[in-house]
């Protein structure tokens, strides 16, 4: 049966049949050796073989052009990185070149249509899904280069399934999930894979099949949008089962595209019993894959390789970079013999996008839709009576993150106004999304407020303990390096601990605390007061908390388990926006104030 891309959930599930197979001819990209003399003479035949590149990119969030619209200027890092589409498009174009088009594949590892306030536009603004809606940036930009598959990430789902379908209706290749099942009939509500042929210069096609598989997290992170109606075993189940079939289907070559992580830990801890970053477990595990696609983690992986148990054999794993930072190229040498084409070595890379311009022909085919949302970012909603920055915002409390707490906490006292828990005092936990966030004084636009907020989390409230909220700051703390008093404190080492995300570090707001980072993780909060009083172990508290942490992002104690009191269903970033619209003016001094401290043996780390 042929899979219905316009088939939305509730209906018959997709089929598990592949939905693309794709015939090319081709220039050879390896031609076999001339025989010698004394081979010529004795007839004997040099080896067939066939040499193809898969190239890939992971995490691309949105970015198109390399440009930030969160401070509406040209993106760049310390790194000077450059970010975007067109950039690949021009590194495409590049290795399309050298190899001979149709000896290549291009393919991602998801996380495509959330990220900038290009892709909210498009979602949220102008949506796709309205009638006669445009056409979404990311679709165009990547049906103009040419992509031939592409794997779900946990973010396709943040703006709902409607949006998500419609973005698939608008792509010219498939969305790949295996294990993206449609909860009532266990069967995939996507494409599982798709199969691709290649001509070779000697006879026999080359048989593709790439499988994709995406994150069990999205059970947790977006449960309001898919809870009910998909659910999403793990990537090594999943894999076991679709890689027998695709051999036993002819496949010569199989690639996993996992929107998963390599190194086998999840942030959800024991909430699902599968790996958040299972890529390299698939690896291990699952005999028959030739190389996965990485994505998820937001690292860089060139080339990393991992032995699978049963056969013995390497499996070539690669990141590409975020954003488009790079695109990874995974080349394939092939032989004939035994009347079947076999791996003979395969070796990944990455490519830099910063050592290219931006593709003419992406930037003309997007520039409309880039200016209507630069016009809109750029909105005046109010003034500043002063400049606030987040650049300090991971070690101290500063007042740009104060203003994301003191937001939720007022909103969550409203809509609590008038209920049972109207009384209870209310606290707020907010993270530095962006170290490089900033409130300007004077006028504020949209770009500044929603760069508070990069991420669409929706604002709940949770029922806490005053004992279960010192262990949910114990647990955040570990966030810091541990320091011994009167050693040396370098800024670059001091947080991250245990490679934890900024985003996964969090502040309570309302509350008042030390930590102590020359004590071990776990034992490091001190002074934990209310309203100047040492915070009771049994009173109750209402935590204003984004839906990413509600639902068990970043694996905090209690916070899953707790009664919900309240949720919204709009995003905060537009909470925050809508706030200062009604306010007009943003004053530190009304919310802002130093709650919590870095500490080492009661003495002020600063």
């Amino acid at each position: 049966m042929a899979f219905d891309r316009r088939m939305f959930l509730g209906s018959t599930a997709a089929t598990g049949a592949a939905v693309a197979l794709t015939g090319t001819a081709s220039t050879p990209a390896s031609a076999a050796a001339p025989a010698s003399g004394q081979e010529a003479a004795q007839g004997a035949r040099p080896p067939r073989t066939y040499a193809f590149t898969v190239m890939g990119t992971t995490d691309l969030h949105g970015n198109v052009f390399n440009w930030d619209y969160f401070t509406d200027k040209e993106f760049d890092d310390k790194a000077h990185n450059d970010v975007g589409l067109a950039k690949i498009s021009t590194l495409v174009n590049q290795v399309r070149a050298e190899k001979g088009r149709r000896n290549t594949l291009l393919i991602d590892a998801g996380d495509t249509i959330q990220g900038t306030q290009l892709s909210y536009y498009y979602a949220k603004v102008d949506p796709i899904t309205a009638r006669r809606g445009p056409v979404h940036p990311m679709a165009q930009a990547m049906n103009a280069i040419g992509y031939d598959a592409a794997a779900l990430g946990n973010h396709e789902f943040n703006y709902g399934i409607p949006v998500l379908r419609k973005f698939e209706e608008q792509v010219d290749f498939p969305l790949l999930g295996a294990n993206a099942l449609d909860a009532r009939t266990l069967k995939p509500a996507f494409a599982p894979y798709s199969m691709h042929r290649l001509c070779t210069p000697h006879g026999p096609d080359v048989k593709v099949a790439v499988l994709g598989l995406t994150n069990p997290g999205i059970a947790i992170w977006d449960k309001a949008n898919v809870q009910g109606k998909m659910t999403f075993p793990g990537l090594e189940e999943q894999a076991a089962k679709y890689v027998p079939r695709l051999r036993s289907m002819g496949a010569d070559v199989v690639i996993v595209s996992a929107h998963s992580g390599s190194s086998g830990t999840s942030s959800y801890g024991d909430q699902l019993p599968y790996i958040e970053n299972a890529a390299g477990l698939v690896a291990e595990q699952v005999p028959g894959i030739d190389a996965i696609l990485v994505g998820h983690a937001h690292t860089e992986i060139p080339e990393y390789r991992v032995r699978n148990k049963a056969t013995g054999k390497d499996v070539v794993l690669s990141e590409p970079l975020k954003w488009g930072q790079r695109l990874t190229l995974f080349d394939f040498e092939l032989t004939w013999a035994k009347g079947r084409w076999s791996v003979a070595k395969v070796a990944a890379r990455v490519l830099n996008s910063n050592a290219v311009a931006e593709d003419p022909k992406i930037v003309r085919l997007l520039s409309d839709e880039h200016r209507k949302v630069v016009s809109y970012v750029n909105q005046v909603i109010g003034t500043s009576t002063q400049a606030m920055s987040s650049a300090d915002g991971p070690f101290k409390d500063v007042a740009i993150i104060d203003l994301i707490s003191h937001v939720q906490a007022e909103t969550v006292r409203t809509a609590l106004a008038g209920t049972e828990w109207a009384a209870l005092p209310v606290v707020s936990q907010a993270s530095c999304f962006s170290r490089t966030a900033a409130i300007p004084a004077g006028q504020v636009t949209i770009k500044d407020a929603a760069g508070l907020y990069p991420f669409e989390n929706t604002l709940e409230a949770r029922l806490l303990t005053g004992a279960q909220l010192k262990e949910y700051l114990e647990f955040s703390a570990r966030y810091y390096a541990r320091t011994a008093p009167g050693d040396p404190v370098d800024l670059a080492k001091l947080t991250n601990a245990e490679s934890i995300p900024d985003y996964n570090y969090d502040a309570v707001y309302g509350l008042t605390y030390d930590i102590d980072i020359a004590q071990p993780a776990g034992s490091r909060i001190t002074g934990l007061s209310f309203q100047g009083k040492p915070v009771d172990p049994a009173a109750r508290f209402v935590l204003a908390v984004n839906n990413y942490r509600a639902s068990g992002g970043g694996n905090f104690p209690h916070v899953p388990k707790a009664k919900q009191l309240w949720a919204n269903s709009e995003e905060i970033r537009n909470t925050i926006i809508q706030w200062v619209k009604a306010k007009g003016t943003v004053d530190p001094a009304q919310f802002a104030t130093v709650d919590w401290r870095l500490t080492r043996a009661g003495v002020p780390v600063f």
